[in-house]
């Protein structure tokens, strides 16, 4: 703890992002950087808790006042050594993680805790600058060998770990790029994707071998992938996106989220589509079905494909703009989001629920929608109730289902190993994250259902050590 008074003298100083007139013209990063002296004033608010609430909430147990501190003293290897130590890649997290730490760190009591996401990311980009991550190749190998089905958060965690206490890794990918979620379901403007092809090259280097278009299940045998390795974990995400089943859904225009930013990103990579492959906002009333996080990459997306308007509508009530009594500090506040995406220029409301699609030569053109109100029954369960006479319709050139993920694609792999599902169909496993079949292994959002990449990551790690202990037996 460099400067004790820090908190008391130095206010939260965001760097804030890119003006709104600049950033929509381009899919570049909107988030700007601080410069170095302001970056360790920030760090000095760091209180150095008795209790470090910040750590008991961020779901890797980041040593967080170790390495803010370090970056007071300005020893940039330090702080990323210490951040290392429990985190795979920082360099995602700290731009794309909603900072759990934050909402818990003491100084939340007043509305300004320290910034611990944006000196997150100014650790590690010190780092990459300096030199001081290159490849570690492990000293020597055990002899093991462990196959990692899917590259997302959670895949590439199992993999680095793995790797490093001397396993050979393969990891195989279905897409045509490793990085899963990471590179297909987040925007160039929130990651871009040189950041995840730099910390590629270093896992390459450490000896993780890499294969992609890989459907192991489909084209890809499991039975004989099994039989090469000793181990098989699975990382296939939760990809089974929630449909809406109401009239009209088979029109033309209404498209999952995740198929609209996958071709995005790839466009931006410079793949090409026919105009009947691609989706594209150009000019389109835009209505985003959905108010989580994918919902708000779709506004930002459609708004740099210059959409003629972008509305985000939400089935859940608006949630309060401050803290209520029963979701008190330090628990995760629910309270009011609002992403730089919705502050480029869309229209949000909550509580409605769509009724049905209209539309004319099997095109999309309108959405009927009404309003509803929250009540709980008896038992104490949530119940939707329309409100009469609430009903409109409103247009829509473009609908995008951004509703979430209900669990894993069964179909192909899933299916196949016949194991055993909770009862919500995700993959069962234990506390050490093994399956039914004792061989393979299941990690991330595959057993949790959709989460966030900074819990799929710690769930990697967690994971990764239990398949070790297997390995050594």
């Amino acid at each position: 703890m460099g400067n004790p008074k820090g908190f008391l003298e130095i206010k939260r100083k965001e760097a804030g992002y890119r003006p709104v007139r600049d950033r929509i013209g381009d899919f570049g990063e909107v988030e700007q950087t601080l410069n170095t002296e302001d970056r360790i004033d920030q760090a000095s608010r760091c209180m150095d808790c008795g209790i470090p609430f910040c750590h008991w909430a961020c779901p890797t147990s980041s040593k967080i006042p170790e390495w803010q501190d370090a970056i007071y003293r300005e020893n940039w290897q330090e702080a990323s050594k210490i951040l290392h130590s429990t985190n795979s890649f920082p360099e995602f997290t700290g731009r794309i993680c909603p900072a759990p730490c934050e909402k818990s760190c003491v100084l939340s009591l007043h509305n300004a805790p320290v910034t611990i996401r944006e000196n997150e990311a100014a650790v590690i980009e010190r780092a990459f600058e300096y030199g001081y991550i290159k490849a570690q190749v492990p000293k020597c190998r055990s002899g093991k060998k462990v196959a990692v089905i899917g590259s997302g958060p959670s895949g590439l965690s199992v993999a680095d770990l793995l790797n490093k206490a001397g396993h050979s890794v393969t990891v195989y990918e279905k897409d045509d790029a490793i990085g899963g979620l990471l590179r297909y379901g987040i925007p160039d403007f929130k990651l871009d994707k040189h950041v995840i092809d730099r910390r590629l090259e270093i896992f390459e280097a450490e000896g993780i071998e890499f294969k992609i278009n890989q459907d192991v299940g489909g084209k890809v045998s499991f039975n004989e992938l099994e039989s090469k390795y000793d181990v098989v974990c699975l990382a296939i995400g939760a990809m089974s996106p929630r449909d809406l089943p109401i009239e009209g859904r088979d029109l033309d225009g209404i498209h999952f989220a995740m198929d609209f930013l996958k071709q995005q990103n790839k466009v931006i990579r410079g793949d090409e589509f026919s105009k009947t492959e691609r989706i594209s906002a150009k000019e389109k009333n835009v209505i985003v079905i959905g108010g989580g996080d994918t919902g708000s990459d779709c506004v930002g997306t459609s708004i740099r494909q210059k959409a003629k308007s972008v509305l985000q509508i939400e089935l859940l009530p608006k949630p309060p703009e401050q803290r209520e009594q029963n979701n008190p500090w330090p628990y995760w506040p629910t309270t009011l989001r609002t992403s730089s995406s919705h502050q480029e220029g869309c229209n949000r409301r909550w509580a409605i629920s769509s009724k049905k699609f209209e539309g004319t030569d099997g095109k999309v053109e309108k959405v009927d929608i009404c309003q509803i109100e929250w009540t709980k029954d008896a038992n104490g369960q949530f119940k939707m109730n329309e409100i009469p006479n609430t009903q409109e319709t409103i247009e829509a050139d473009l609908v995008l289902l951004a509703m979430g993920f209900v669990h894993p694609v069964h179909e192909g792999l899933v299916k196949s190993l016949d194991l055993e599902l909770d009862a919500r169909g995700n993959i069962k496993t234990s506390d050490t994250g093994q399956t039914s079949n004792p061989k393979i292994f299941c990690v991330g959002d595959a057993t949790t259902g959709a989460s966030l990449v900074v819990r799929a990551l710690s769930n990697g790690r967690d994971t990764a050590q239990s398949i070790h202990q297997f390995l050594e037996v």
